[in-house]
């Protein structure tokens, strides 16, 4: 037989089960709307603008124009997509490789490898504006002090930032050689500026690396020795293996930013002598042609560049990654 209390108790749970909903909800509503205000409002702006002759406000809508433009054959976009990935495919594996063999070095039990995680670590904690103007200053070919230490050893000067040539070609000259232009490889103004990139971020990657192999349960390295493993075999099937997270994420950030680079390479090159990548090409049709749309639409087909490619690493990493 029914009594009240059971009568009430289906309506009573139900109200119970809404106040909380609507507590959760205006918990949840500061942070959201913060997230439309700030990430969702410019994003969809921005693709407004894409579709539009946009100088100061909209003069025209163009539909897809502006994208079909950036894609048609012959467009400005394609060099500078090319030097973005140029710029990923060079800075990307020497990064990662010096970062974890400074990181493999300073885990082991050596004297000072504090000091060290501090003097490798702080390029990274520097204005980057600032260290990108010292370097460009330490390249410069008359008063350069890397110049000055070629001279010192008997090499002929480079002109670094201001070298449009390729450096297999500057090589091929210096042997008395001639390669056909697509051989020339990037220019060594690119070079310059990927060595500049590394010095920055070895030291955050390093880190990270560090991070990863503290994670790594010291009772496995015992017993690789009690087995007689050397040290090579100790880092290929132990080390690698469990630090595959950690460098598949490493990895992932690295190629993100470098896909999207922009200050250290302007404040060093203006994007000239090959060095014109994708973020600069945006930076001088917004800021020099006042085409606002034209970049926005660069914009989106950068990020779809970045996704399409994040993605990809994803589908490479996901039977090679040990969680």
């Amino acid at each position: 037989m029914a009594t009240a209390g059971n009568i009430y108790a289906g309506p009573r749970r139900q109200l119970g089960k809404m106040r909380e909903h609507f507590l959760a909800y205006a918990l949840l509503a500061p942070a959201l709307l913060l997230f439309v205000a700030f990430t969702v409002f410019p994003i969809g702006f921005g693709f407004y603008i894409s579709l539009h002759n946009w100088r100061v406000g909209p003069r025209e809508f163009l539909g897809l124009g502006n994208y079909l433009r950036a894609l048609a054959p012959g467009s400005e976009f394609w060099p500078s997509l090319g030097a973005t990935l140029t710029y990923s495919l060079l800075a990307v594996p020497l990064q990662i490789t010096i970062a974890l063999a400074l990181a493999y070095l300073l885990f082991q039990k050596i004297r000072g490898k504090s000091l060290f995680r501090v003097v490798m670590f702080l390029p990274w904690v520097t204005s980057t504006v600032a260290t990108a103007a010292v370097w460009a200053r330490l390249y410069s070919p008359d008063i350069g002090l890397i110049n000055n230490a070629l001279r010192g050893l008997g090499l002929p000067p480079l002109r670094w930032l201001l070298e449009d040539k390729g450096v297999l070609t500057l090589v091929a000259n210096g042997l008395g050689l001639t390669l056909p232009d697509w051989l020339r490889g990037p220019s060594l103004a690119m070079v310059a500026v990927v060595i500049y990139t590394t010095w920055v971020f070895v030291g955050y990657n390093m880190t990270l690396f560090l991070a990863g192999l503290g994670n790594i349960p010291g009772e496995m390295y015992e017993a690789a020795k009690i087995d007689g493993a050397n040290g090579w075999q100790v880092f290929r099937y132990i080390t690698w293996p469990l630090l595959s997270p950690t460098t598949f994420f490493v990895v992932l950030i690295t190629v993100i930013g470098t896909l999207k680079a922009f200050n250290h390479i302007w404040v060093m090159t203006q994007g000239d002598n090959g060095t014109q990548t994708a973020s600069i090409l945006i930076y001088r049709q917004f800021y020099e042609f006042q085409r606002a749309g034209y970049a926005s639409a660069l914009a989106f087909l950068l990020s779809a560049v970045i996704l399409l490619v994040t993605l990809l690493q994803n589908r490479v990493a996901a039977e090679r990654v040990n969680y």
